[in-house]
């Protein structure tokens, strides 16, 4: 029989069992089939060439067994190595993972997330840096997200928490003000901090909690990314900046920084001590190796997924958890007395 030609009343036919059945077995519901008729099932449907009708699917059960992971951008390892916790859950749950890239703009985040909802995913995770608008409320991301779970998904936030909305909480403030305080133990009391765009929420919390500790540190807003860290570094230097330490709010913005100093004929590390956030793999394969806050990223990934696919997260408290950052201190920050 031709795999067109299939349907599932003539699986359930050729397998001796009902329509009911045979529709369990093959679309991942809930209710569970003993081994043996699940096996006839199966290979009913394989001799018979049967497809299922995904779309079918998610009208029956509200949901397809998608999950959508929103991220500013991929090619970013902070990003990357979150998606990879997601992936690694929903490899267990049987789930298979979509991946949209945002660029940290908010009208197309809105977009994404308003396309999302016609689509049915089980779970929706949202690792992108919620945004302020000009008065300082979150952006209109939250409103998409609510619709989403009143549309059958789950959803969950990493970062910033929204009301109504499940999350995982990461302790940026506090890593940023842990951070200031090892550096200032090292003797530097001239500081700029590269913080990113004043509307994102991650890049806000993580100047705010330097400042916390160094309230007289110059503050350079920039882009959120690798070249933002160059461009800003690079703009600071040019204006005569020559600070003792530079915090960038991320890693890749403090690997451009690194990059702006080296064009400019300086040594991180020893002309300028260079500090950032996250720890992805690469900054400790870097000359030098970054000072940073370490945050268990792919862990923080995995929790997402499994909180947003928890009956009842309020069950489990380790779900509520918030993830704390540890200061991980490297060649980049040698100390003031040893430049």
């Amino acid at each position: 029989m031709s795999e067109s030609a299939a349907t599932l009343a003539q699986v359930a036919a050729h397998a001796g069992v009902s329509l009911a059945t045979a529709s369990r077995a093959l679309n991942g519901s809930t209710r569970k089939v003993n081994a043996e008729l699940h096996d006839r099932v199966l290979a009913s449907a394989a001799a018979l060439g049967y497809s299922a009708n995904v779309q079918a699917q998610a009208v029956a059960r509200g949901t397809t067994n998608t999950v959508a992971i929103v991220v500013g951008d991929i090619a970013d390892p902070y990003f990357s190595s979150i998606a990879s916790g997601v992936i690694r859950v929903a490899d267990e749950r049987g789930l298979i993972v979509t991946l949209t890239a945002t660029g940290a703009d908010a009208a197309r985040e809105a977009a994404t997330l308003t396309a999302l909802k016609g689509q049915r995913p089980r779970a929706v995770i949202l690792a992108g840096s919620r945004q302020l608008d000009a008065v300082g409320a979150p952006s209109g991301s939250t409103a998409e997200l609510i619709a989403i779970e009143r549309g059958g998904a789950r959803v969950a936030l990493i970062g910033a928490a929204a009301e109504g909305l499940r999350s995982v909480p990461v302790q940026n403030r506090e890593g940023a003000a842990s951070l200031a305080q090892a550096l200032v133990d090292r003797g530097y009391d001239d500081v700029v901090v590269l913080a990113g765009p004043e509307n994102l929420l991650t890049a806000r919390d993580r100047a705010a909690g330097f400042l916390d500790v160094v309230p007289d540190a110059l503050v350079v807003p920039g882009a959120f990314s690798r070249d933002g860290g160059y461009e800003t570094m690079a703009a600071l230097l040019a204006a005569g900046g020559r600070p003792g330490c530079v915090f960038a709010v991320t890693d890749v913005m403090a690997l451009g920084a690194m990059a702006a100093m080296r064009d400019a004929g300086l040594t991180p590390g020893i002309d300028i001590a260079v500090a950032g956030f996250d720890d992805i793999p690469l900054v400790q394969d870097v000359t030098p190796s970054l000072t940073t806050v370490a945050l268990p990223l792919a862990e923080i990934g995995a929790r997402a997924l499994e909180l947003a696919l928890a009956d009842s997260p309020e069950a489990d408290p380790a779900l509520a958890m918030p993830f704390e950052g540890t200061v991980i201190l490297r060649a980049s920050t040698p100390g003031a007395g040893r430049r």
